[in-house]
């Protein structure tokens, strides 16, 4: 089914894969590191072995690593622009020593230099880690924003210019149901997520759509509101859910959404009865 949820490392990385034995699924996403805070980490030979051996005996077909919310790769500040650079080689090192094949990120913000110079800065960095990490499989995949403040990568044509300025088949792409509802695309209904994904085949095409964040929205469409919402119970609905269980079965799909109250069984237990003809 390829469907899991955003997994707690809290104790040691390995511990990931007991929620997700937990919860039954095959898929899940983590950070590699503390989210909020610079200090890079370290994968020692001991976690290493434990982490790629539990994996090896899970029924886990795929992990993503989710990029720490400090990373900025669109700023034209020198010293977050450094600390960047060197965070994010830290994270492509880090899935290489766990075995995990793709990063998530966020393209960044720009503040005042606007969203041209801002587009230019992230192509720019993110072609820099590449050739420094050229041998490694570790693919980047950009997450669609929700538009908030300066943020880029709301509008798909954004992504799709990124990705043609990288050039590279290392750079892929996120979806977000929660971003994309909050930044205009109205998927709501059948013919709205169609057009949304035909909109998203045309510019950076369906073969770059590595994962999928399921998340309902708090806020509006067009409301620019990051904030994720319990599948069915924000102003998404359950449609665009339904089509992508039913038609998105190859692609793996990640709750983001709030875990108190036992909630991720209860989203996934409503996604799963989704799915058509099981």
């Amino acid at each position: 089914m390829l469907l899991g949820v955003h997994c707690s490392i809290k104790g040691s990385l390995h511990n990931a894969f007991n929620e997700a034995a937990s919860l039954g699924i095959d898929t899940f996403q983590i950070f590699t590191k503390n989210q909020r805070q610079w200090k890079e980490k370290i994968v020692g030979p001991a976690e290493k072995t434990i982490f790629r051996e539990t994996l090896r005996q899970s029924n886990i077909k795929t992990i993503f690593s989710h990029a720490s919310y400090l990373i900025n790769l669109a700023t034209s500040d020198s010293r977050i622009h450094a600390l960047t650079h060197n965070s994010l080689l830290g994270e492509i090192q880090r899935c290489d020593d766990l075995g995990i094949a793709s990063i998530i990120i966020h393209p960044g913000f720009t503040k005042n230099t606007g969203k041209q110079t801002g587009m230019k800065n992230v192509i720019k960095m993110i072609k820099s880690v590449l050739k420094k990490t050229n041998n490694s499989p570790v693919k980047i995949l950009m997450e669609n924003t929700a538009g908030q403040g300066s943020s880029i990568g709301y509008h798909f044509k954004q992504l799709q210019q990124l990705i043609e300025g990288i050039g590279s088949g290392r750079i892929g792409v996120c979806f977000d149901t929660c971003h994309a509802f909050a930044a205009g695309y109205d998927i709501r209904t059948k013919i709205g997520f169609e057009t949304t994904m035909e909109e998203l085949d045309a510019t950076v095409g369906l073969n770059s759509l590595y994962a999928i964040h399921l998340n309902d929205s708090k806020g509006a469409l067009g409301s620019k509101i990051d904030r994720h919402e319990h599948i069915g119970q924000g102003a998404i609905g359950l449609e665009p859910f339904r089509q992508i269980m039913n038609t998105m079965k190859h692609i793996p799909k990640i709750l983001e959404t709030p875990k108190e109250g036992g909630m991720d069984v209860k989203n996934l237990n409503i996604l799963k009865g989704l799915v058509e003809n099981r």
